[in-house]
């Protein structure tokens, strides 16, 4: 099993406490709300991007329609 990314109970309190000292207990709130400002803004970044293909998708789909609508209508003319 890899161990590199499990932590044991001990350690994550060895963290936490000298996490504690380096920054204090009023540093920390305000970096969790900075960090979760920024998780928020990456979040709606990506959203904005996903519906952006969406609708280039939806655009090209109904050119292509259009397309061969118009091809439809020119080969049954001749």
């Amino acid at each position: 099993m890899n161990h590199l990314l499990v932590f044991e109970p001990w350690e994550l309190i060895v963290f936490a406490v000298i996490f504690l000292l380096l920054f204090g207990g009023k540093k920390i709130p305000e970096m969790m709300k900075g960090l979760g400002k920024g998780v928020k803004s990456f979040k709606e970044g990506l959203n904005e991007v996903e519906n952006e293909i969406k609708d280039a998708t939806k655009d090209i789909k109904t050119d292509v329609k259009k397309e061969t609508a118009k091809e439809d209508k020119s080969d049954s003319e001749k």
